[in-house]
């Protein structure tokens, strides 16, 4: 039986996380191991400065106290798996919202499917883009979402992993109803545009603090092969191959110049 470990960065309770699982029970022995907490938006952090701690949930099912995404990854790989059994294959999320263009760099969801990578193992990130504050989720749920992993995962199962190793797959999902979407869309990540907006607050005390508000869905025009967000928008399935090599090759020789 095909071994599948699942994450995410909305924290264990999270109903992406649990309909994730619904959808690739199916498919294989599931392993889930989710952050205690949310951790949207933290990167590709290890947790350095404290110890951590796998608390037991039900059989195959563990939270990792205060752990990030790749906390969760690179722990399960070293400690619940053996050198000679390793997943098939690690899947991060079902996110609770895009991770689109710029914000792959941000995203625990994505960051958990870089940390299986760098450790060998093929990964897919895969996040509900929703509408409205997540009315969208509410309506629609996370039917799409799940028939899209599904396919993929089976897809992979039954030949091979499309990517070479370092690479990973960032699949995102329109806000839609699954009888409305197109299908799939290989695509390039955009590229998002950035507000700055941070709402300021008093606490009782009259102590001023901020809040960082979310950034609208938008982005730029640019010439070349579609974008994730062009294909959400035209009601696909985005799936991006993803390398963790940032080198910007094209700027080698200016730089060599410059210097």
């Amino acid at each position: 039986m095909k071994q599948i470990l699942i994450t995410n960065d909305d924290g264990f309770e999270s109903k992406g996380l649990l309909a994730l699982v619904e959808a690739l029970k199916p498919l294989g022995h599931v392993t889930i191991v989710a952050p205690t907490l949310e951790k949207s938006a933290c990167g590709h952090s290890l947790t350095l400065t404290k110890p951590l701690h796998f608390v037991h949930l039900e059989e195959n099912f563990y939270k990792l106290d205060d752990g990030t995404p790749s906390d969760c990854i690179f722990l399960s790989l070293n400690k619940l798996f053996s050198k000679e059994k390793r997943p098939d294959i690690v899947i991060s999320g079902i996110n609770i919202g895009s991770n689109m263009g710029e914000d792959i760099t941000y995203s625990g969801t994505a960051s958990a499917a870089m940390e299986a990578v760098l450790q060998g193992i093929p990964a897919i990130a895969i996040s509900q883009v929703y509408t409205e504050h997540g009315k969208s989720i509410d309506e629609y749920g996370y039917a799409l979402a799940q028939q899209s992993i599904a396919t993929l995962v089976k897809k992979i199962f039954e030949g091979e992993f499309p990517l070479p190793p370092r690479k990973f797959l960032n699949v995102n999902v329109p806000p839609i109803p699954a009888s409305e979407c197109k299908g799939f869309k290989v695509t390039r990540a955009g590229n998002r545009l950035y507000g700055h907006h941070a709402e300021v607050h008093y606490n009782p005390r009259g102590k001023e603090y901020y809040w960082i508000g979310l950034p609208a869905l938008g982005w730029m025009e640019t010439k070349g092969h579609i974008t994730d967000f062009e294909a959400i928008n035209d009601h696909y399935v985005s799936i991006t191959p993803v390398h963790l090599d940032m080198t910007s090759y094209d700027d080698i020789n200016t730089l060599e110049e410059w210097l």
